[in-house]
């Protein structure tokens, strides 16, 4: 195998191929990267079993070939390589990349022992890639991290024909948001596919600026995957089995109690007041027709409060929020101004979830359907 590749072009494409590889793998063949020349150039490609990401870019080929190499060591040198051409050649095991005055040999993995890339083939329908990446950074960070219940370490996306919705979940708090895209004649139902968090997450930054990503859904034999291609790119993810809890009903039709305030104002006084804390402790939250006043109560020497404005329509409430969950919350609201709503429960000393949305103004909703809703902790009383 014998080719050449413009320097930054590959380095790129490795980073792409590696981006979603796992730190660390029992099977050491799943940490490299397949290359391999096409008629069109050189394709490069990973793949964990889980996750897998292909990419092709242009290249001379001198002799075609294929070869494994391990992905973090390739991406390394590729990003420290000089400003010159890379040339590739192969010599039984040995790898040799030469770039400038730079030269590196690298022993080869074995290609025949790697497994097959998963195939998805169909397009379920297509989006703007900037919009779905937005979608996924507000909706992903309500989603588990203990991989003990595996179903809500995931985000549930629901397609329709003219809809793509995003839900997650950890139990304590639920993060929607529902975008347009364009299914074709390729979706009469609804179809539902749960993706992994991390993965759904690195998949929108990855392709964020892509303009416009194809997806596609698809079973085979055992198998349910799910792609993302644009730009010569393409992710696969195999989907989380298991039934993802119906927590969409949660959500009020609306709601009569609610406080609008600025949200960068409410993100600073929050983190301020929440320094005194100790792991894991609320923060108590008062809203009145005066305003909003945070209040803190740490060790016996550390205490802290502030009051900002809050525009309250409604009764006079009070909230315990944990400040972390609360500022994911605010930090996934891209307006000026945010409303949280004030929900009921039968029970008159238990409040209800407080419901968080976006506000163009001091009187207008916000244009998006984001809405995140956050259980709030038993006030002490």
């Amino acid at each position: 195998m014998k080719f050449q590749v413009n320097r930054d072009v590959f380095s790129e494409a490795v980073s792409f191929a590696v981006k979603l590889l796992p730190q660390r793998t029992t099977l050491p063949i799943l940490s490299g990267v397949l290359l391999e020349t096409t008629a069109g150039g050189l394709a490069l490609s990973s793949f964990d079993y889980e996750v897998s990401a292909q990419t092709e870019i242009a290249a001379d080929i001198e002799e075609p070939g294929r070869i494994l190499v391990s992905g973090r060591l390739l991406a390394d040198i590729a990003s420290r390589l000089p400003n010159a051409p890379v040339r590739f050649s192969t010599e039984d095991s040995r790898i040799t990349v030469a770039c400038g005055t730079a030269h590196f040999t690298l022993l080869s993995m074995p290609v025949e022992e790697y497994p097959t890339l998963p195939q998805v083939t169909g397009n379920s329908g297509s989006l703007p890639a900037e919009a779905f990446a937005s979608a996924v950074a507000q909706v992903a960070v309500a989603a588990s991290r203990d991989d003990v219940t595996p179903v809500i370490t995931g985000v549930q996306l629901e397609v329709t024909k003219s809809s793509l919705s995003l839900v997650a979940t950890d139990r304590y708090r639920v993060a929607i948001r529902e975008i347009e895209w364009d299914a074709g004649d390729s979706v009469t139902d609804t179809v539902t596919a749960l993706v992994p968090a991390r993965t759904l997450t690195e998949i929108g930054k990855t392709f964020g600026h892509s303009g416009t990503i194809g997806v596609s859904i698809t079973s085979t034999d055992d198998r349910e995957l799910i792609a993302f291609h644009a730009d010569k790119r393409t992710v696969t993810s195999l989907l989380i089995k298991g039934n993802f809890p119906p927590v969409k009903r949660l959500f009020p039709e609306s709601v009569d109690n609610y406080a609008v305030m600025n949200t960068a104002e409410l993100i600073e006084a929050t983190r301020r007041v929440s320094l005194v804390l100790e792991r894991e402790a609320a923060l108590r939250f008062t809203f009145s027709i005066d305003g909003l006043t945070l209040e803190a109560i740490g060790s016996e020497q550390a205490q802290a409060s502030e009051t900002i404005d809050a525009f309250l329509t409604g009764g006079d409430t009070v909230v315990s929020l944990k400040p972390q969950f609360l500022l994911d919350g605010l930090g996934a609201v891209h307006s000026e101004f945010v409303r949280i709503s004030f929900t009921k429960t039968d029970n008159p000393n238990k409040p209800g979830p407080v419901l968080i949305t976006s506000q163009s103004s001091k009187d207008q909703a916000g244009a998006d359907n984001y809405k995140y809703l956050l259980q709030p902790n038993l006030l002490l009383r």
